[in-house]
């Protein structure tokens, strides 16, 4: 029995992204621009034709397929969303703003819940896959399992009579899941936080509702099931879509750059993080403005939901001399912006998919992770605190508005990736250049996030359309958006009182449940090789040819992967142990 692998819940704000034009899947050109937005009859500002998004989706249709073209003519007015479907709001706080997007097929092997008959729908919940780290041990109890770190707290546990996971984070928060043999769960945190998921078919496919419970804020969000690299992924679709002038113009540079005051001067959260995160001082086009508005959500969330943790967590990482902050760079935004473009780019695939009537499906490998791991590099947000492990088996942590990048793809039969921290906090988070693993799961929750929280910025710039310095949001991309058709089909959601009440329930049911894991004595030793004698030293290999003009999956391939990366942009620095290799534009440009 596999002590099931746990990581945060990404419970983040609801915020859709807009996406635009994908290649064929598996292809990995960029996708083209779109196209101008018809010019405003009076003030209205045409945004010139842009380029091509930064990392070129691919697209396809229930197994690879094409589409490709950015957006061309009219766009949406942004919806404010009540109900069901979630409250919008103004600024980024708190899960407020709707969450909605219709989620993927199930496609894989069939069976209760997948793989060895628990492999959860990859979603929110399953939290930090650590059992591999330097000094954890695993042993088998007569309840179920328990995970240890080397100082002898419990990292997580996995209790057999409830079918429950518990996670024990670094930055002292507890995350508990349980999942239902009919893909129904329960997520829940600390504080009354998190979510309850329900199923239901559209088209003969298995998709989920979310409704979510985030500080007293109530909404829901729509998710799939998809099989991938022999887990369930669960990736977010948007709840409705935009018409393509309006991906154009959120896509292509504006006329000019506009400066645009956030008012956060005063708000706990930006002093908290005002080392870390600088806004952009003018917004050339929507992805950058979108880009603050990812992160500043991101932070904010963090702060609210962790603020004493994330003090108790600081003073102990000064006291045990921690990793110093790497804060957000300008070209690590740049990065982001273009990412953000990436998935504006994927939407509006996506929108003309489900906007055709015979499909009205989007295509999961091309809306989910698959397009990302598959045509590196690609940059993640984090939504929620995760566990990791990095290359030297050690464990750290990222939370909310870390940045992550993945630079090489990940391998057919991987079910985590290999990426580099480009962006954190400091204290127990992974340091900057820390070469990390993170399971496929995780990673799309991080793409969810990136899209929930651009669709909730979208809304916001069409209602903003022309205030605080922003440009109008032309007559032509101003109609109403178009409900995806996967939500339209899902059924009614739980009552507020109910979710919270499940939520509540799961976290008594949590305290139970660590009491008696506590006076529950080992059915066996350590498992997993936590005390198995050393292994034989391997023969030597044979040595590395590394030299210039190789890509980085020569080099990773040769040596595996650093120690520490040097991110410049263009220019990247491999650190080994005995030699440091230096890459311009993806190539070999210097050994030492």
């Amino acid at each position: 029995m596999k002590l099931r692998k746990f990581s945060a819940g990404y419970f983040a704000l609801p915020v859709a992204v807009l996406l635009f034009a994908c290649p064929t899947f598996g292809d990995t050109k960029k996708p083209a621009a779109p196209s101008k937005p018809a010019a405003a009859a009076k003030p209205a500002v045409v945004p010139k034709g842009g380029g091509a998004a930064s990392h070129g989706p691919t697209a396809g249709s229930h197994g690879p397929t094409t589409t490709s073209r950015g957006p061309t003519t009219n766009g949406s007015h942004g919806p404010t969303t009540t109900g069901s479907h979630g409250p919008s709001t103004s600024s980024p706080h708190g899960p407020s703003g709707s969450v909605h997007g219709p989620s993927t097929p199930s496609h894989g092997p069939a069976g209760p819940h997948g793989p060895e008959g628990h492999g959860p729908m990859a979603g929110g919940g399953h939290g930090g896959g650590t059992a591999g780290a330097r000094g954890h041990s695993v042993a088998e109890t007569r309840s179920g399992r328990v995970e240890r770190r080397a100082d002898g707290r419990v990292a997580g546990f996995h209790d057999n009579r409830r079918g429950m996971d518990v996670h024990h984070g670094l930055n002292g928060n507890r995350r508990v899941m349980v999942e239902r043999r009919d893909h129904s769960r329960v997520y829940a945190e600390r504080g009354g936080r998190g979510y309850v998921q329900r199923p239901y078919n559209y088209h003969g496919h298995e998709y989920a509702r979310r409704s979510y419970y985030y500080h007293g804020h109530y909404y829901q969000g729509y998710y799939g099931r998809y099989y991938y690299h022999g887990v369930y992924v669960n990736p977010y679709y948007s709840p409705y879509y935009y018409r393509p002038a309006f991906y154009g113009w959120a896509y292509n540079p504006w006329v000019a750059p506009v400066p645009y005051a956030w008012g956060w001067g005063g708000a706990p959260w930006y002093g908290y993080y005002g080392s870390y995160f600088t806004p952009f001082p003018v917004y050339p086009s929507a992805s950058f403005w979108l880009t603050d508005y990812l992160i500043s959500n991101s932070l904010e969330v963090a702060y609210a939901a962790n603020q004493a943790a994330q003090a108790n967590a600081a003073a102990a990482a000064q006291a045990q001399g921690g990793a110093a902050p790497a804060p957000l760079s300008p070209e690590v935004k740049q990065e982001i912006a273009d990412e953000v473009k990436n998935q504006i780019a994927i939407e509006n695939t996506e929108a003309k998919s489900v906007g055709n009537g015979a499909v009205s499906e989007p295509d999961p490998a091309s809306s989910s992770i698959q397009r990302l791991v598959e045509s590196p590099p690609h940059v993640f947000v984090a939504g929620q605190d995760l566990d990791v492990v990095d290359s030297a088996q050690g464990e750290c942590a990222l939370s909310q508005g870390d940045a992550i990048q993945l630079t090489v793809r990940v391998p057919a039969d991987a079910t985590a990736a290999t990426v580099t921290v480009i962006a954190s906090k400091g204290g127990k988070e992974c340091p900057n250049g820390d070469v990390i693993s993170v399971e496929l799961t995780d990673l799309q929750e991080m793409q969810n996030h990136m899209r929930q929280t651009i669709d909730q910025g979208m809304q916001e710039l069409q209602k903003k359309g022309g205030e605080g310095g922003l440009p109008v949001v032309p007559v032509s991309a101003q109609a109403p958006p178009t409900e995806s058709p996967m939500v339209a089909a899902a059924p009614p959601p739980p009552s507020q009182s109910e979710v919270a009440s499940e939520i509540n329930q799961q976290s008594q049911e949590a305290d139970a449940a660590e009491k008696e894991m506590a006076s529950d004595a080992p059915a066996s030793g350590p498992i997993d090789g936590a005390s198995a004698p050393p292994a034989a030293p391997a023969a030597p290999a044979a040595p590395a040819n590394i030299s210039v003009g190789q890509s980085i999956e020569d080099v990773t391939g040769a040596l595996g992967q650093p120690s520490k990366i040097v991110n410049l942009g263009a220019k990247k620095i491999y650190i080994y142990p005995d030699m440091k290799i230096t890459f311009l534009n993806g190539k070999v440009s210097n050994v030492e």
